[in-house]
């Protein structure tokens, strides 16, 4: 996990040396500062400044988390979880897992666009900031928090210098002429860049170097003073200097001023303003960028070209149109671009998507707007749930992860609305892979306890969301949950002759049994699965990780030589398909089994790939179990210390898996046989110290001390145990014929049944 999580500047940073001052001795001085003002006034820019300023003192470790995009209430502690880039396996709420992760550790925590959900975020803050008295909060919105202890910090709007050495800045970025600066006390790089973006022989705007007391000067201080000096329209108006002068700006303003005032005398309030501002701005558009402005106010979250082309276009925006009329908006300043790890994406700013609502309310087509948007975001995660049962796995890990706010926001849609429960509940069902694969258990039992509490009428959508309930709770370690959730699963799928929903709760069933170390139960119900996956044509990567299972229960139960033959096959599998998340639970086994052979070298290489791959999709039981394991490996080899190490290392992580799920005498093997070697190597002194060194390791540190390590024996291992096996966790015994163990065919799209689910 990277300790900070802050977005790089889009450009550089102007003025406000005074407030940013003010405000890093404020976090200095209390644990909660509140950064408010008006929209558009710079709150998000200075805050992400200041914290930026202060990652040192907090060890680095500085976490974002954006809230503006959230409509749920209930979201907002796995907004939180998300932020800091937890997973938690175990059947604790987000808040109680919140709070034990920040207890004992340094942060700096902001907290952007909370005002809307301050319900919510109020009480939460109290509770942390009560419990980790390392904790610092730095909160970003229109009102304070109202918690005691808040140091409230007023934005105001930029003083006159700033303000012009911020629009001089940003229209040289936009390639307009030299804004006259000259008898302004800006920074030299802003005069720097005012020259160098000079445009000769330009239609519009002054060319010319100014003096003190020039007219072009002077109409430059009056464009910032009507505009408040607030950054947002400053942003907007040097996005027009292209195309128009100072002084044709200042009597377009001029024009919609006295619109609102009906000619009175007298300032408009700041909000006004702006409005005013972002108005004009909407005038200057062609007709074809106020539609796509509008709506693009459907997108909460990031967004890429193909999102905007499909949810936006229409015959009054052709699909080929749309890049270059979002050019435009990006030229404006009214879109930002954001990279982000799934590619190049765009965003469209908080104030500026609330215009664009009004528009699209005006012209009466918000709801068929959220629907396409909707539609959009449902067969993305259709896309990426037939693509993880591909190469890509890893691009749609991050595609997930950048388009989880308009996931959300889709869900919200689809319970909003009781005709689309059946979309509700497809949606949350075709996304198990994110809520299993990459982590986020917690968030996904949400989504899917909600959509089931509807009545679809739609049997299949249904009978996806309750298997997919199944595994999540298992997972969890809420066997009960499981059990009921699969049940009706079963029970539905054979009423309705669902055959393929039946294996899935079958499966289900077969993998609360194996962590449950009922290994019988475990094979007879995972290869029963198995069995009709093949008949019915079924192969992605739940079928591989049942055959996974299933070569964990026969390993478990004393046969390792039918384990290893399953996994060696699954890898064949994986290879073919690109499949990794899978194939990591496939080489845990084979390390397992070179491990047994005295093989050490060869275990640790595949258990550096397990770690790799676990560690890079957030799967912390993979992850765990890999570490445990490659523990064993090194004490093995003779290095009791580092072995103790890594043991200390996995208990921070087993407490987001849940030892009392994964504490099973079956899974607790490699643990237990590690810790009495190094333990009778080290006697106990030296192997709590071991220990407690690796307890105190960042889930990051963690993996890159176990991917580091060096191979071979070392001083301070147990005797007799480096080039020979140790004793085994597992019985072994000969290969028995069990159903399920053959290579599952294809599907006609080679994809698998129920797309990958």
């Amino acid at each position: 996990m990277r300790r900070s999580n802050l977005p790089a500047e889009p450009n550089r940073f102007v003025g406000r040396a005074a407030e940013q001052a003010e405000l890093a001795r404020l976090l200095e001085r209390s644990r909660l500062v509140t950064v408010v003002g008006v929209g558009g006034v710079g709150k998000t820019r200075l805050a992400l400044r200041a914290a930026s300023g202060a990652q040192k003192r907090y060890g680095d470790e500085v976490r974002l988390a954006e809230l503006a995009p959230l409509r749920d209430p209930d979201l907002v502690e796995h907004a939180l979880v998300e932020a800091l880039g937890l997973t938690d396996h175990t059947l604790r709420g987000p808040r109680e897992v919140l709070v034990e992760h920040l207890a004992e550790r340094r942060l700096l925590l902001v907290l952007d666009g909370f005002e809307h959900l301050v319900e919510s975020c109020a009480p939460l803050v109290r509770e942390l900031l009560a419990h980790a008295p390392g904790l610092t909060v730095l909160a970003v919105g229109r009102r304070p928090l109202r918690v005691a202890g808040e140091a409230v910090f007023r934005l105001a709007p930029m003083d006159e210098a700033d303000a012009v050495a911020l629009l001089a800045e940003r229209a040289a970025e936009a390639g307009a002429p030299v804004v006259p600066v000259d008898d302004f006390p800006v920074p030299d790089s802003v005069r720097r860049s005012a020259r160098e973006a000079a445009v000769p022989g330009a239609v519009h705007g002054s060319t010319h170097a100014s003096v003190p007391g020039s007219p072009a000067s002077g109409a430059v201080r009056e464009l910032c003073r009507r505009l408040d000096g607030i950054p947002l329209a400053l942003e907007l108006a040097a996005g027009r200097l292209p195309l128009l002068s100072v002084e044709q700006m200042l009597c377009r303003l001029d024009d919609r001023f006295r619109l609102l005032t009906d000619g009175a005398l007298g300032a408009l309030p700041r909000h006004q303003t702006l409005r005013t501002a972002i108005g004009w701005s909407h005038e200057l558009c062609t007709p074809e960028e106020r539609l796509l402005w509008a709506r693009l106010s459907v997108f909460p979250g990031p967004f890429d070209l193909e999102a905007v082309e499909y949810v936006c276009g229409g015959p009054e925006l052709p699909p080929d149109r749309i890049l270059d009329l979002l050019g435009g908006l990006l030229a404006q300043s009214l879109v930002a671009r954001e990279d982000t790890p799934a590619g190049p994406g765009y965003r469209i700013l908080d104030t500026v998507a609330a215009y664009g609502a009004e528009w699209l309310a005006a012209l009466g087509d918000t709801e068929r707007l959220r629907r396409r948007h909707r539609d959009w975001y449902m067969g993305l995660a259709t896309w990426c749930e037939l693509e993880w049962f591909s190469p890509r796995q890893a691009e749609v890990a991050a595609r997930t992860d950048a388009a989880l706010p308009n996931l959300r926001a889709a869900l919200d849609l689809c319970l909003e609305l009781p005709e689309d429960a059946h979309l509700a509940q497809h949606l949350a069902g075709t996304l198990w892979f994110a809520w299993v694969g990459c982590g986020r258990l917690s968030e996904g039992r949400h989504w899917l306890e909600r959509a089931l509490a509807l009545e679809s009428g739609h049997e299949e959508a249904r009978l996806k969301a309750l298997w997919v309930l199944g595994y999540v709770t298992i997972l969890q370690g809420d066997g009960t949950a499981a059990v009921a959730a699969l049940h009706e699963c079963r029970e539905r799928a054979r009423a309705s002759r669902n055959a393929l929903a039946e294996a899935y709760a079958t499966h289900r069933m077969g993998c609360l049994a194996l962590l449950s170390d009922d290994m019988p139960r475990a094979e007879e119900l995972i290869g029963r699965a198995l069995d009709s996956y093949r008949e019915l044509g079924e192969l992605n990567s739940n079928v591989l990780m049942g055959q996974v299972e299933l070569a964990m229960a026969r390993a478990f139960g004393g046969d390792l030589e039918g384990a290893v033959a399953i996994c060696r096959e699954v890898r064949e599998v994986c290879e073919e398909r690109g499949e990794r998340w899978t194939r990591a639970y496939a080489l845990y086994v084979l390390a397992f089994s070179a491990w047994t052979r005295g093989a050490y070298g060869e275990a640790r290489e595949l258990l550096a790939e397990c770690v790799t791959i676990n560690h890079a999709f957030r799967d912390q039981v993979g992850l765990v179990l890999a570490i445990e394991l490659l523990a064993l490996v090194t004490v093995s080899e003779g290095d009791a210390v580092e072995a103790a190490v890594l043991q200390g290392a996995t208990v921070p992580v087993w407490d987001t898996v849940g030892i009392q799920l994964f504490g099973s005498a079956s899974f607790d093997g490699p643990r237990a046989l590690c810790e009495q070697h190094a333990g009778a190597a080290l006697g106990a002194e030296a192997y709590d110290s071991a220990f407690r060194e690796g307890r105190a390791l960042s889930l990051d540190a963690a993996v890159e001390r176990a991917l580091a390590h060096r191979r071979g024996p070392a001083v301070g291992g147990p005797a007799g145990t480096a080039g020979r096996s140790a004793p085994r966790p597992f019985r072994t015994a000969r290969a028995a014929a069990v159903p399920g163990t053959r290579k599952p065919a294809g599907s006609p799209t080679g994809k698998g049944g129920e797309a990958a689910g």
